[in-house]
């Protein structure tokens, strides 16, 4: 009788427990937390760390535009990353883009889970990727380019470049499935922006006056400040 009852008050404290267990199983308070750290650590990279790294490389006639586009970039992909950036990179629509349906992040609501971490930190995070590739190329353009043409510009490359082959490395596209490894954004931040921001500066070409005109970094400090910050963010980038 005596470990009948004893059975009956574990059996009791088990349900009692179960749903606690199986939260504790779906989400880490420590991952959420680091994810956070990490999101934050990335927008630092681009605002103010390639802000003012690009911007202490120009003349100083260019100081301004380039640090206006820098922040420019990091609103605009903001907006269209919630209007349709992340469903076409993380939807589930083909192995070669992930469609419309998540658009305006349709579905994602304050239960839904990514791993062990909200999916809203996990769009979060993704979406400050998505800011600062495109700000990368902003040095290979630097005085060269109009500031209109340049967020057309940045607003088709992520539609049409970057949220595709984003989908096909890390949304379960093709390439995943052919087991392609990419933890700190080699082939989706870095060779794609550097073959976006080569073919930028052929097509745009020289800059008026080159080895005519002394065009000398307007101040380097900045530059070294910049440098600085874009190396703490990187803790971030590549250990979230």
């Amino acid at each position: 009788m005596f470990s009948f009852k004893r059975i009956r008050s574990l059996v009791g404290m088990l349900v009692l427990l179960a749903p606690t267990a199986v939260f504790a199983d779906e989400l880490s308070a420590g991952d959420t937390a680091w994810m956070l750290t990490a999101t934050a650590l990335v927008l630092f990279m681009t605002i103010p760390g390639l802000s003012l790294f690009y911007a202490g490389m120009v003349r100083s006639k260019n100081v301004l535009s380039v640090l206006m586009q820098c922040f420019a970039i990091t609103s605009l992909m903001t907006v269209l990353w919630v209007v349709c950036g992340y469903s076409l990179a993380f939807g589930e629509g083909n192995a070669f883009w992930g469609g419309f349906d998540g658009m305006m992040l349709k579905g994602l609501t304050v239960d839904s889970m990514s791993g062990t971490i909200p999916e809203s930190v996990f769009m979060t995070f993704q979406m400050t990727f998505a800011i600062i590739t495109p700000a990368l190329m902003v040095g290979a353009f630097a005085e060269r380019m109009k500031f209109s043409s340049m967020l057309v510009f940045m607003s088709a490359w992520l539609i049409v470049v970057y949220a595709p082959i984003c989908h096909w490395v890390w949304g379960g596209g093709f390439l995943d499935g052919y087991g392609i490894l990419d933890f700190a954004g080699g082939t989706v931040v870095h060779i794609n922006a550097g073959i976006a921001g080569l073919v930028a500066a052929i097509v745009l070409g020289k800059r008026n006056g080159f080895q005519q005109t002394l065009m000398a970094p307007h101040n380097l400090s900045l530059t070294v400040m910049g440098a600085a910050m874009l190396w703490v963010g990187w803790f971030g980038f590549n250990a979230g």
